[in-house]
């Protein structure tokens, strides 16, 4: 009988026609194959071994998945069982059908168990690091405007924090400012990580100097948000320095950054939300996580409300034209019981 680790293994033994055939919007680079997710979307983010030992081995490293190809491929193609995993990877294989298959690998259904390795593996990165106020990683975002950021406990310092090259293998480290990605109850399920120079000159120059790790679907990293009381009015958007610029203005307001479009469109909404203030990016990822979180805050009677910045993002707003423009700008956004409660007079 073929079970489920020979159908993986004679996959990997062609690994490379795989991913060609399930990730066709990808691209080899050395000894893997980059891609941006499981969707096939363009990026770098997940990367399949292509040769060695752990051949049709992949990980992607802005979610946490991992796995088999033969996961490669029931993800791709959107299925649930296995029978219909086996007879798709049959069928690419072009091995007769009738062998019936067994998966020796456990319960192939479920990929997202609560305690997965890399939500354990965030969570002691995180418990790695040192407080922010001092460090680099805190001159880097007061050099980007963000000044009062040793005050989140979400953000953290890791003087020396590992590095891999996905194209290479080769690994380094760097200081990297650390934020915790939570879900409602305040549980850590992953961490993002901004590697810096060493030099105090911005980011390091690496090709990929930001990664996240662990559970980030329908979490994120949240800042002056209470994780007991009720969240009637919070503002969601991507990028860690762009809420941490909104907050640097409104601190009163809870904030959450998601990290990517498709997980600002995932979002989970806090018990007792009635708006949800969305910072826009300008981008088409960007408008794509815009439109699906606006869609879902609809469905479950949440009023949605789109933050523009002046410039490229809000960031910039805060960086080129001060923190009085760009309250001046989100004065004339939020609406008049918000701008009372969350902007000075």
């Amino acid at each position: 009988m073929l079970s489920a680790s020979d159908l993986a293994g004679r996959l990997a033994q062609d690994a490379e026609a795989v991913c060609r055939h399930y990730l066709s919007a990808g691209r080899r680079a050395g000894n893997y194959w980059l891609v941006g997710d499981v969707g096939n979307n363009k990026g770098r983010s997940l990367y399949v071994h292509l040769i060695g030992p752990r051949a049709g081995r992949w990980t992607d490293a802005a979610t946490g998945q991992f796995g088999d190809l033969l996961d490669l491929v029931r993800e791709t193609c959107g299925l649930v069982d296995f029978r219909d995993v086996a007879e798709e990877a049959r069928h690419f294989l072009s091995l007769p059908q009738p062998e019936p298959v067994s998966d020796l690998r456990g319960d192939v259904k479920d990929t997202s168990p609560v305690e997965r390795p890399a939500t354990e593996r965030a969570r002691r990165l995180f418990r790695m690091t040192q407080p922010l106020a001092g460090t680099l990683a805190d001159i880097y975002l007061r050099e980007r405007g963000i000044l009062r950021a040793s005050t989140h406990a979400a953000l953290r310092f890791h003087p020396s924090c590992y590095y891999r090259d996905l194209v290479t293998g080769r690994t380094s480290s760097y200081p990297a400012l650390v934020a915790a990605v939570t879900d409602d109850a305040g549980a850590i399920t992953g961490v993002h990580r901004s590697w810096l120079d060493p030099d105090g000159v911005g980011k390091a120059k690496v090709d990929d100097p930001r990664r996240a790790l662990g559970g980030l679907l329908g979490n994120g990293v949240r800042f002056r948000y209470p994780v007991t009381d009720p969240v009637p009015v919070l503002a969601a958007g991507e990028g860690i320095e762009t809420m941490l610029s909104l907050s640097h203005v409104m601190p009163g307001m809870p904030m959450v950054a998601t990290l990517t479009a498709n997980h600002l469109a995932g979002f989970h909404f806090p018990p007792g939300c009635r708006r949800i203030y969305i910072a826009a990016d300008a981008d088409a990822a960007g408008r794509h996580g815009i439109e699906g979180l606006s869609r879902r805050a609809q469905a479950h009677g949440i009023l949605p409300l789109v933050l523009s910045p002046e410039l490229g993002d809000f960031n910039d707003d805060l960086r080129r034209l001060g923190p009085d423009r760009l309250t001046a700008s989100l004065r004339a956004q939020l609406i008049p019981e918000d701008m009372m409660a969350f902007l000075p007079v």
